[in-house]
């Protein structure tokens, strides 16, 4: 997937949050997006993924102008993971379920042993697969919903401080197999430094 956001400007509650601003993602492309709280890193992702529609310029997906006609087929592209996570209560396993369940992700067929290989990859114990999700702490639930975005196979990953919660040595064995993915192209909002120390393209928002 290629991304092309071509001079978007953009007010919200008559605050200016973006003038004339432009980025390309080539495919597979990872991007660190950094900058002061209010400087629009949230509602970059948001405008990319169609939830906020700009005063001016466009979004382009694979050189398709992105609009409400075609925006469902091409949010199925991509995987976001906000930085408020709400997800729900119940097993772990049956929340995973049930995201394969969704009409979007109704051809990708539910494997445990994958579900269980990204639990190790992400230093999650098996044994949380079975437990309720009201008893994970903040960063379990992050790498819950990492594994979970991961398994959906999408080109475009957009993470908006999906690793806050998660404790420093944990953090960066997520981060180092996200900057290993090979053909997907991650938007990553975070003020962690460990995203710093590998090669993602840096963007620099209200400077």
């Amino acid at each position: 997937m290629q991304l092309e956001l071509k001079y978007l400007s953009l007010r919200l509650g008559g605050k200016p949050i973006f003038q004339d601003f432009s980025l390309q993602v080539a495919e597979g492309e990872k991007i660190l997006v950094k900058g002061p709280s209010g400087s629009g890193k949230s509602t970059l992702l948001r405008l990319i993924l169609g939830f906020v529609q700009p005063d001016k310029g466009e979004v382009r997906i694979d050189g398709e102008l992105l609009s409400s006609g075609n925006v469902w087929p091409l949010r199925q592209r991509m995987a976001f993971v906000p930085q408020e996570l709400n997800i729900g209560s119940g097993k772990v396993k049956d929340f995973i379920r049930d995201i394969y369940s969704y009409r979007a992700n109704r051809h990708l067929e539910y494997s445990e042993e994958q579900v269980l290989a990204k639990f190790e990859q992400f230093g999650l114990e098996a044994d949380k697969l079975r437990q309720d999700i009201s008893k994970l702490s903040g960063g379990e639930k992050q790498r819950v919903a990492l594994i979970t975005a991961l398994l959906l196979d999408r080109e475009l990953y957009l993470l908006d401080e999906a690793t806050s919660a998660i404790d420093e040595a944990l953090r960066d064995k997520a981060i180092g197999h996200l900057a290993a993915l090979e053909g997907k192209a991650i938007i990553a909002v975070s003020h962690d430094r460990g995203w710093s120390e590998y090669d993602f393209r840096k963007i620099e928002l209200g400077g």
